[in-house]
C-alpha cells in the first residue's frame, strides 16, 4: 500500500511531518507485509498520479475532505514526528482516523 506524508525534507531518518501548507516535500511510503519497502520524495503530490491508499496529516484540524474524495483513508499522528516513528505507529494501528 502507498502512504503520503507531508514532510520538511528528504532525509528518511530525520525528516519530520509538517502541515500540508508548510510541506517542503511529500514522502511516498510503500508499505507492505509490515515493513517499509521504499520511500520516495516528491515536490508535490500531483507529481505522482497513481492510487494512494492513505495520507497521514500532522493534526485532525487540517483540511482533509479533498483526500477523502480521492478515496484515501486519512490518519493523523498523535506525538510521532519522524517518518520512522510514524510508520512504526502505523504498523501497530496507533494513528488516529480523521473525519469520523
Amino acid at each position: 500500500m502507498l502512504i503520503w506524508i507531508p514532510v520538511d525534507g528528504t532525509d528518511e531518518k530525520f525528516s519530520k511531518i509538517t502541515k500540508v501548507f508548510d510541506a517542503k516535500k511529500w514522502a511516498l511510503i510503500d508499505f507492505d507485509e509490515g515493513l517499509v519497502q521504499s520511500t520516495r520524495f516528491f515536490d508535490k503530490k500531483e507529481d505522482f498520479d497513481d492510487w494512494v491508499d492513505f495520507i497521514i496529516l500532522e493534526n485532525k484540524f487540517e483540511s482533509y475532505i479533498e483526500y477523502m474524495n480521492e478515496g484515501m483513508m486519512v490518519l493523523c499522528v498523535r506525538e510521532e514526528k519522524t517518518i520512522e516513528e510514524i510508520m512504526e505507529a502505523f504498523k501497530f494501528k496507533e494513528l488516529d482516523e480523521v473525519g469520523i
